[in-house]
């Protein structure tokens, strides 16, 4: 199975940790983000994974000789020459993720123990063109979906910007967070590059915001407890040490 986690941020939020790595070589509890996300993929059935690289890529391609790729078939992305966000991450690393099955995407800063097989066997169920975990906390841009969890639209609460043009928010709709993961079709590989116009750089949640009507993108919630943190902030960093020494997630 196919995954790719994107790995190529700056990581500002983390300075001076990374001053001279990547975010995704910070290490939790003694391992490096990137490596507990490439165990949990491994763990789940993932053995080809994809890595977008900028920010000291070349620490990351090192990372990974040194460990023989975990014993994976592991592809390099490179963007070193320039950052592409996360819809140009995604289509820049076609050749390695388009096939005749989905795959699924995971930033290397969330740190979670959610069932990711149950996640991606929901996307298969339900046809969907891509299906994003989303979670009930508290931020200020909310994805909005029916009582289906069809992506309907995208709301920004501090500002009060919607998205698509058209998308009427109604009372009673549900508004989650996005959770840093996400299980894609590959049918969506047209549609992306109809959508980048030409454009290297641009961000999948527009993408998934834009074509919500014309192409179902379905919300992922998962009713059991898991843990879920984002670890690319000093605060969370703490907080999942703290977590990991007393091995309420490993």
């Amino acid at each position: 199975m196919k995954a790719m986690i994107f790995a190529a941020g700056l990581g500002t939020r983390l300075r001076p940790l990374t001053n001279d790595r990547p975010k995704a070589l910070v290490e939790i509890g003694g391992k490096t983000m990137l490596e507990r996300v490439i165990k949990r993929l491994a763990d789940a059935g993932f053995d080809d994974i994809t890595i977008n690289i900028h920010h000291f890529g070349e620490k990351i391609i090192d990372f990974l000789k040194e460990h023989d790729n975990f014993g994976l078939n592991i592809h390099i992305s490179d963007e070193r020459a320039l950052l592409l966000d996360t819809g140009g991450g995604i289509l820049k690393a076609r050749r390695f993720l388009d096939a005749d099955e989905p795959f699924l995407v995971h930033n290397a800063d969330i740190l979670t123990d959610i069932d990711l097989n149950a996640m991606l066997q929901r996307h298969v169920e339900s046809g969907a063109m891509a299906t994003v975990l989303v979670k009930n906390r508290i931020t200020s841009r909310y994805f909005v979906f029916d009582d289906d969890y069809r992506l309907q639209g995208w709301i920004n609460k501090s500002t009060g910007e919607t998205r698509p043009p058209h998308f009427s928010y109604q009372r009673g709709m549900h508004e989650l967070a996005f959770g840093g993961i996400h299980v894609i079709s590959p049918s969506i590989f047209p549609e992306l590059e109809s959508y980048a116009q030409g454009q290297a750089k641009f961000s999948i949640t527009p993408f998934y915001v834009d074509n919500c009507h014309n192409h179902l993108i379905k919300g992922y919630v998962q009713q059991s407890p898991y843990t879920w943190l984002d670890v690319g902030k000093p605060e969370t960093l703490k907080q999942a040490e703290e977590m990991i020494k007393v091995g309420s997630i490993n």
